[in-house]
């Protein structure tokens, strides 16, 4: 007789022989002795779990001549037919080869006889889920409304895959994965049975590439008993399965997180002898680091982490050593990179790279840390104005001040070129005056008088005051002065650090007639129907703060005299030229599209609000710049998104 596999020859034939199934073996017990066992189910998980072993052991008790017991007998004829294979009121269908619809029709005709030997017909029906849509269909009635002495038994390993009309029809049980103590308990018997013996490595090697298949399991344990003989060791285990043991995971995971790209290197030289698939070293090593995030993180890892005592109790010793955060980032590091190099043409220079970057990472700084960093920087910006310039004056490295010589601001004594700082006429929140918006530099006199030459006395303005926020869209850009700028020069030194820049208002202004059509264009980029309806004008002029476009007939201008519609243009225009100004509409012989006089206020005010915001007095004052472009639209040059038009 041919050697019969451990896989065949240790299949249970009875509940109690059944491994890590006890919620579904207790159910289906008491079903037999209540006498509640239902005409279909359906068992359902992974490979080797003992879904058509359940349902055999089913079929024996429910067949068993000694009654409804608990257990089959398998004294009787019919569970000696069962365990024979030669029942002829037990029918085994495999799905996969017989999937079609015409199968399912001779399956109904046979079911229409009474059992012959036996008091029920049991139909188990393998992969259940390969068969037909047609094929399904035509079970549906039979399945819903069997004959008295039929019970249906499937097995599926992808439940999804089954129409849920089947199975509301079946009662189910879905088969759970065997614990690592669980299989490594069965196979233990098993070898002692065999007269092997087995060392706990060698056995954890099994178990752990089982997966929770006992079928698996059984398939490598008989591969290695006829490697290995009587006597198996762990070495001999990793050397006939190809694997690689997890002290050198674990050393090459420490070197990892230690920094060490030498020793990390040679444990994967070592992996490479000793022969392991690429995709399974892959796995070892982002599962190794997973089980350290999960122990790292969590209060009880043995609930999430089917591994033996030892092991881990090595992965709580390894992440007490590092934050969560650096394991977390490593873990992610790897698993971005490893997934590639399952699929390089050259994998082992694609997971040295991955191990290159990964060694280069400093430790994660936690980001509630770099919040409260944050929260220190804004708090010091938001300080009053004097201390924010002398922590500006104590960051400035003494050097720099001892070799600048000083320099004189020289004016002539024409009262017409000399230049007096004049206060602006509005006022900020506080109360206090608005620098000016601009500063034109002094014009020396000729050089006859340079001798007359004299520096008047720096008129300092009163700090900047403190206002709210700057808007989420706005943006104020400060514009630091150059060296070879008109405005620094040896005749014209740059203010004193005490002293606040002025608004440089002024600096960007644009020629409307020159630039209107660039404002188009801008106008346009952002708002395609807004930009058409100013190309249709006939031509447009500024004068006193007032931008006047003409059009020829009131229809063009319509859409643009609504507030919104115009408030938004005038946003444009005001970020466009850098000037404040209004917007009106003018049709020749008509008072058509007619404007609000207030309609720039808005647009003033959060202009104004930017430009007294505290982060951009502060930078103004750090730097000792001056504020360039305010613009009050979107920060970004891309197109707006199409807006509803108000009509």
């Amino acid at each position: 007789m041919s050697y019969l596999v451990l896989a065949r020859k240790s299949r249970p034939q009875i509940f109690a022989q059944v491994v890590g199934q006890k919620p579904i073996v207790r159910t289906l017990q008491n079903g037999l002795l209540q006498n509640r066992v239902p005409h279909a189910l359906i068992f359902s998980g992974v490979r080797g779990t003992g879904k058509t072993t359940l349902a055999r052991i089913m079929a024996k008790a429910i067949n068993c001549e000694q009654g409804p017991p608990p257990e089959p007998c398998n004294k009787c004829r019919s569970c000696k037919e069962i365990m024979a294979g030669s029942s002829v009121d037990l029918h085994e269908v495999d799905g996969a080869s017989n999937r079609g619809i015409q199968e399912i029709r001779e399956l109904k005709e046979n079911i229409r006889f009474m059992p012959t030997s036996s008091k029920f017909k049991i139909i188990i029906i393998d992969e259940v889920h390969m068969l037909t849509t047609e094929a399904f269909n035509a079970l549906l009635k039979t399945l819903e409304e069997p004959p008295e002495h039929v019970y249906f038994m499937f097995a599926t390993t992808e439940l999804h895959k089954v129409p849920v009309t089947i199975l509301s029809r079946c009662q189910r049980y879905e088969l759970k994965r065997v614990a690592h103590a669980e299989l490594a308990a069965h196979f233990a018997s098993l070898a002692q049975q065999e007269g092997i013996n087995i060392d706990e490595a060698a056995l954890n090697m099994v178990v752990r590439e089982a997966g929770g298949s006992v079928r698996d399991g059984l398939s490598l344990l008989d591969q290695v008993f006829s490697y290995c003989g009587e006597n198996v060791i762990g070495q001999e285990v990793a050397d006939v399965l190809g694997l690689v043991s997890h002290e050198v995971i674990a050393d090459l995971a420490r070197a990892l997180l230690a920094k060490d790209l030498s020793a990390a290197l040679n444990n994967l030289d070592k992996v490479y002898s000793y022969g392991m698939d690429i995709k399974r070293f892959i796995n070892e090593l982002l599962a190794w680091f997973r089980s350290l995030v999960v122990c790292s993180i969590s209060k009880d890892p043995a609930v999430l982490l089917d591994l033996p005592a030892d092991e881990l109790a090595l992965l709580q010793e390894v992440a007490a050593a590092y934050s969560s955060q650096t394991l977390f980032m490593m873990f992610n590091l790897l698993l971005e990179g490893l997934e590639k190099a399952a699929f390089s043409a050259r994998p082992r220079f694609a997971v040295e790279m991955t191990f290159i970057r990964a060694v280069q990472v400093d430790d994660v700084v936690p980001v509630t840390d770099l919040l409260t960093r944050l929260d220190d920087v804004l708090a010091g910006v938001a300080l009053p104005q004097q201390q924010v310039a002398q922590q500006a004056r104590q960051s400035i490295p003494s050097q720099q001040s001892s070799q600048q010589p000083p320099q004189v601001n020289t004016q002539t004594n024409n009262h017409e070129n000399q230049q007096v700082p004049q206060p602006d006429q509005h006022r900020g929140p506080t109360g206090s005056s608005l620098p000016p918006s601009t500063r034109q530099p002094s014009q020396p006199g000729p050089p006859a008088e340079a001798e007359k030459k004299k520096a008047p006395e720096p008129v300092a303005p009163p700090p900047p005051p403190q206002a709210s926020p700057s808007d989420e869209q706005g943006v104020a850009s400060v514009n630091a002065p150059e060296a070879n700028a008109p405005g620094v020069s040896e005749q014209n030194p740059p203010p004193p650090e005490d002293t606040y820049a002025p608004l440089a208002s002024g600096v960007h202004k644009k020629d409307v007639r020159k630039h209107w059509p660039d404002f188009v264009s801008y106008v346009q980029e952002r708002i395609k129907w807004m930009g058409a309806a100013l190309n249709s004008s006939s031509s447009a002029r500024l004068e006193n703060g007032v931008l006047t476009v003409n059009y020829d007939e009131s229809v063009d201008c319509k859409l643009l005299e609504s507030k919104a519609n115009l408030v938004r243009l005038t946003e444009f225009a005001m970020d466009f030229f850098q000037e404040e100004l209004k917007v009106t509409f003018q049709v020749p012989n008509s008072s058509a599209c007619s404007t609000d006089s207030d309609s720039a206020g808005a647009v003033r005010q959060e202009r104004q609000k930017l430009a007294h915001d505290s982060l951009v007095l502060a930078a103004v004052d750090i730097f000792n710049g001056q504020v360039g472009d305010i613009r009050v639209g979107p920060r970004f040059r891309g197109p707006l998104h199409e807006e509803k038009v108000d009509e």
